[in-house]
């Protein structure tokens, strides 16, 4: 399956970082959040990325155009302009970049990638969110319940858009963009959708997380996977402290890879 991030964002609300990169390349232990993102699925054997870039998108692509110079010993011979990369550890991804327009909204960006995604399941998650959630589980309950969508819920302290779950049979009932405190599960990323989502997508000019999901939980055709485990994401720069702190600990839950 191919993962798809959403990574075209400005990320307002981390301004002190985002005026000169996209959220998804600000830095956690020395290596873009959008890095730790694909190292977990990478972990789990998805090595194939289709990267909705927007806002500063050009940061991104030189990240990936110049990966390989970044990781290796190098040799400039100053004398003959020749460049010799030594052996590295190259990773097994395969990266599509897409440019999916400015101010395109989530849904719109997913629409402009299906033809990189083409007519089959997929992964989808933010370009600015950490969890240690089990991929393979998450597809296998994705699969036993036989609905379109499957996003990752959690239970933060209730400043995200709530989620409203049927407890026997796991089927989203209501999304609500704007969360209340009294409101428990919320949307983490991490998603499984069928290609049947695109009916559910209209033509674009809306939040994936609004009309669409509204739509998918009103028609039946959603499910919450309930992922007791790690999720932060990196909205502002405590967060970015958090996550920093984390890592440098050498406890970072979400880093499964050695």
């Amino acid at each position: 399956m191919k993962v798809v991030i959403l990574a075209g964002g400005k990320g307002t609300r981390i301004s002190e970082e985002s005026r000169t990169k996209p959220k998804p390349m600000v830095e956690i232990g020395g290596k873009p959040i959008i890095w730790h993102i694909m190292k977990l699925y990478s972990y789990y054997g998805f090595h194939e990325f289709i990267i909705c870039c927007g806002y500063l998108g050009q940061v991104i692509k030189e990240y990936f155009v110049h990966y390989y110079m970044y990781e290796a010993d190098s040799t400039f011979c100053l004398d003959s302009s020749k460049t010799v990369f030594h052996e590295a550890a190259a990773e097994p991804w395969r990266v599509t970049l897409a440019n999916t327009g400015l101010n395109t909204l989530t849904a719109g960006r997913i629409l402009k990638v299906r033809d990189y995604i083409g007519n089959e399941p997929f992964l989808l998650t933010y370009g600015d969110g950490v969890s240690d959630v089990d991929i393979p589980k998450l597809i296998e309950f994705h699969k036993q319940q036989g609905r379109i969508a499957t996003i990752t819920t959690v239970q933060p302290l209730g400043r995200f858009g709530g989620v409203q779950i049927e407890p026997e049979s796991n089927q989203i009932l209501r999304f609500k963009e704007k969360a209340r405190e009294d409101q428990a599960w919320v949307n983490a990323g991490f998603m499984v959708m069928e290609p049947e989502v695109f009916a559910y997508l209209g033509d674009g000019s809306e939040m994936l997380e609004g009309k669409p999901f509204e739509r998918l939980a009103a028609a039946g055709r959603m499910s919450a996977y309930r992922h007791q485990g790690f999720w932060s994401p990196m909205d502002n720069m405590r967060d970015k402290a958090y996550l920093e702190e984390l890592w440098e600990s050498g406890e970072a839950p979400w880093r499964k890879w050695q």
